[in-house]
């Protein structure tokens, strides 16, 4: 994930090894676990320190919409009177993963603040929650870990690195969670066996937590908080400097009261109108191509004379084959997942149902359309056309299929026309051609910059 920010611009990844600069002077050797998709920004007037025998975890307080699609902390009760300090180091009594607002109450994780506390304040707009972020795990839970893992030998499901080790933690820890797949994408028979070890492993160790009462937390995890925190946001964009149009050039930077326009790493052509509140990253976008409003364009190269409608995710990746691309809305959920073929009415791309999809584009509905087993959700559907030869022209292949399921064009598949799933081009994706990709894209701009 790239930000606005620096020249060249950085990853996430450089920007997370920024900010925890200071912690492995205050770390005994152990695993720090972190996400691609949050920042975290706080103050603390001494060092964060992980010392402690089992896990570790930072916590920020958060309204209670955030806990319901992230981890939430439990507390023991604070021994010590007194106001919240900037930095408590607590005690978790058991952790709640993405629970509904009604767990968390019957759990006794929703906290007060002093200012709801206080006459006529507003209790219900500052009841608040700890939820998760960064974590840690000392050498001898590592090695635990480890040991398990060759006990069990190759697992063919996937484990939660939150969820699945922080719900084991704390001594009102229960193995309920291990059954529960309300939030799991791929639903395996061995994942109930294997989460019923992991606890076994895991419980009674202690989970400590640090917890950072002047912090923010922002998750980005989703096109839309993507397009939020990017454009929108002013008070991240104040906090982390970032700017609006960084390594772009023929485009200024747009602004509609508060939502800019944001491009990265990108070259516009003449004439060329990305809507504010768009981000387009590591895109090559022709003279007199418009992006509409709230839509996302990564890693791209459109021709000219093309529009991006509003609300769309526009994703190419580098395949062993060339360049495919995908096409989503930026509110469209890949990851909900029906029961049966019977009910694909109930999954939604770009504003249509999967089955009206489908008959606009001509596709039969079998389990073939799907590249998982009885895994019915738009991340396994094969709706998306296959390698091209040049990024333009897969770029293309998808923007014809959009204009069909407008109803403004002719069906684009013919016969048998092999369509791929996101999984699949996401398994198939050659990352070293993406990085020369964006190499080169990033060397021309700078080539044409100084040419100016």
């Amino acid at each position: 994930m790239a930000l606005p920010l620096g020249k060249p611009v950085y990853q996430m990844l450089e920007l997370k090894l920024a900010m925890y600069i200071d912690f492995p002077a205050h770390m005994k050797p152990g695993v720090l676990v972190t996400c691609a998709d949050d920042i975290e920004l706080y103050s603390v007037p001494e060092a964060v320190v992980f010392d402690q025998p089992g896990f570790t975890a930072l916590a920020h307080p958060s309204p209670l919409s955030i806990g319901t699609t992230h981890g939430v902390f439990v507390l023991e009760p604070c021994l010590e009177a007194g106001g919240q300090a900037e930095l408590e180091c607590r005690s978790c009594h058991h952790f709640l993963h993405k629970p509904s607002v009604q767990a968390m109450q019957e759990a006794g994780a929703v906290c007060r603040s002093a200012r709801a506390q206080a006459p006529g304040g507003d209790a219900e707009a500052a009841d608040f929650v700890y939820t998760d972020s960064v974590y840690y795990l000392d050498r001898a839970t590592a090695r635990r870990l480890l040991a398990l893992l060759e006990e069990m030998g190759s697992m063919r499901c996937e484990i939660d690195a939150y969820g699945d080790f922080l719900q084991a933690l704390g001594r009102g820890a229960t193995g309920k969670y291990t059954r529960n797949t309300a939030n799991v994408s791929q639903e395996l028979d061995q994942l109930p066996r294997i989460r019923q070890k992991i606890y076994t492993c895991l419980h009674g160790t202690p989970l400590n937590v640090a917890v950072l009462n002047n912090s923010v937390f922002y998750h980005l995890g989703t096109a839309r908080e993507y397009l939020h925190h990017l454009t929108a946001d002013r008070m991240l964009r104040e906090q982390l400097e970032l700017v609006p149009t960084p390594a772009v050039l023929c485009q200024p930077s747009s602004k509609s009261g508060d939502l800019v326009t944001c491009v990265m790493e990108s070259l516009l052509g003449p004439g060329c109108q990305v809507s504010p509140g768009s981000v387009v990253e590591y895109s090559r976008l022709g003279a007199r191509t418009t992006v509409g409003t709230n839509s996302i364009v990564s890693g791209c190269c459109l021709r000219q004379d093309v529009a991006v409608p509003p609300d769309t995710f526009l994703l190419s990746l580098c395949v062993p084959a060339g360049f495919v691309t995908a096409m989503i809305g930026t509110d469209d959920d890949l990851k909900h997942t029906v029961p049966s073929l019977s009910d694909i009415d109930d999954l939604w791309l770009l504003g249509l149902s999967l089955r009206e999809v489908t008959k606009r584009l001509r596709l039969k509905v079998s389990q073939d359309l799907f590249s998982g087993k009885d895994l019915f959700n738009l991340w396994n559907a094969r709706i998306f056309p296959s390698p091209r030869a040049s990024a333009e022209d897969s770029a293309a292949a998808v923007l014809e299929m959009s204009e069909a399921l407008r109803g403004t064009s002719a069906p684009p598949f013919t016969g048998d026309v092999e369509l791929l799933s996101i999984e699949e081009m996401l398994q198939d994706k050659d990352v070293q051609s993406s990085l020369r990709f964006r190499q080169e894209l990033s060397e021309e701009i700078r080539t044409q910059g100084q040419s100016r």
